[in-house]
């Protein structure tokens, strides 16, 4: 029997210690595919409770250990506290392990720590705000920007939000109605869109008769009306420019990055689009053969991503606070170059998946005072929301998991 910290371990370290994503380390690590369940949860679960698993290894830990000691620590302890397995077991398996990865040395070590630990013993903060949060692993910057906007309640509804299921987007009805015969879903408010407990990809993927899309993507895109010519600015990996491509006579879709446009062009040939034009060049650096071209431009900025925590857990452990203000400068620059792009009377169209004001609300008024053409229209979604100055906000335990903020915004008179 395969040790059952092994393949999690080999993803984790990609993230730990090769700084990948852990969408892309699950991807790309060859698991056995009779457990990739059980390894993908305990990958998402270590990276979920990242900040608490570091308070339990200080604690009990007389120095910080080595990088594949302590990702080796993570799983067990994640495997101790939330799958309930036997001590002996996940002791043994993580002694195991360790060997194996040519850390005998460490083996007394893992195995007192594993035999000792009690999580009652953890010390906590004394400030019982700043305890709630080590206990959720949410970072001390991004929880106190949360208690500051929604209150202390608000804040853990937030930061304790997880994901709800896979949502899944069907090409057609007929495409619908074959897997949804498998039971275990809930149906969101948009047409052909659906959420379930668990769903198998199969060669129904790469056929295009679905793709795995968030609930967030396809509202943002479902805002956008049918229209000759968009622009979707910061559109890899294709989701809502394929959305876009079935109501728009022609998307154009930037991305800057030359692998991840072809991620764009990957993802259109799959649901077979053959309106959409991937273009490979910054969106915050003006082109003048684009000036007023387009009938409608989202801009789906580069940001925090703290309203998608809850589906990437590995958020929390990548953002920085530093992070905020080059990500606000990048979104200033790119909504502003891009704004140049939108025809008299079209309509422009800010979203992030924040639920920070700085880089919702406050980036679309910083913008509206500095282009005097434009102004804010009322956005609307039949998904739950509440309605900010400017545009409209998600919050991930109202949603399933995903949090975003969308603004709509018209360049001078109507159409």
């Amino acid at each position: 029997m395969t040790n059952p910290l092994a393949d999690p371990y080999l993803a984790l370290s990609k993230v730990y210690g090769g700084g990948a994503y852990l969408k892309q380390a699950l991807a790309d690590t060859p698991v056995e595919e009779i457990n990739r369940a059980r390894t993908v949860k305990i990958c998402y679960g270590v990276m979920e409770n990242d900040l608490w698993l570091d308070a339990c290894i200080r604690a009990f830990a007389p120095k910080s250990p080595k990088l594949p000691v302590r990702i080796v620590l993570k799983i067990a302890l994640y495997m101790l506290l939330h799958m309930e397995k036997k001590r002996y077991m996940v002791t043994d398996n993580a002694v195991s392990l360790v060997k194996k990865l040519g850390k005998g040395g460490a083996a007394g070590f893992v195995n007192a720590f594993l035999r000792a630990f009690d999580e009652e013993k953890v010390p906590l903060p004394a400030d019982p705000s700043a305890a709630r949060a080590l206990h959720l692993s949410f970072p001390p910057f991004l929880w106190k920007r949360l208690c500051a906007e929604y209150g202390q309640a608000g804040a853990e509804q937030i930061a304790s939000c997880r994901a709800q299921g896979i949502t899944v987007r069907f090409a057609s009805a007929s495409a619908a109605e074959k897997y949804l015969a498998q039971g275990g879903y809930e149906a969101t408010p948009f047409a052909g869109v659906y959420r379930f407990s668990s769903f198998r990809r199969d060669e129904g993927y790469d056929e295009g008769e679905y793709t795995f899309q968030s609930v967030g993507s396809v509202a943002v895109a479902a805002m956008v009306p049918p229209c000759k010519e968009v622009l979707d600015a910061c559109a890899a990996p294709g989701g809502k420019s394929v959305l876009l491509s079935e109501k728009c006579g022609h998307v154009t879709a930037f991305e800057l990055h030359p692998h991840r446009a072809q991620l764009i062009e990957s993802y259109a040939r799959r649901m077979h689009r053959g309106n959409i034009g991937a273009v490979c060049r910054d969106s915050s650096v003006y082109d003048g053969k684009y000036f007023e071209k387009f009938d409608a431009v989202l801009v789906d900025a580069p940001c925090s991503g703290s309203g998608v925590i809850a589906e990437n857990p590995d958020i929390k452990f990548f953002r920085k606070e530093e992070d905020l203000k080059s990500i606000g400068a990048a979104q200033r620059a790119i909504l502003d170059v891009c704004s140049a792009y939108v025809r008299e009377g079209g309509l422009l169209f800010y979203s992030t998946c924040s639920v920070l004001e700085e880089e919702n609300d406050g980036v679309v008024g910083d913008f509206l005072q500095k282009h005097k053409e434009f102004t804010a229209e009322r956005a609307d979604s039949p998904l739950a929301h509440a309605e900010k100055k400017y545009g409209i906000q998600f919050l991930p335990h109202e949603t399933g998991g995903a949090g975003f903020y969308a603004a709509k915004l018209r360049k001078g008179g109507r159409a």
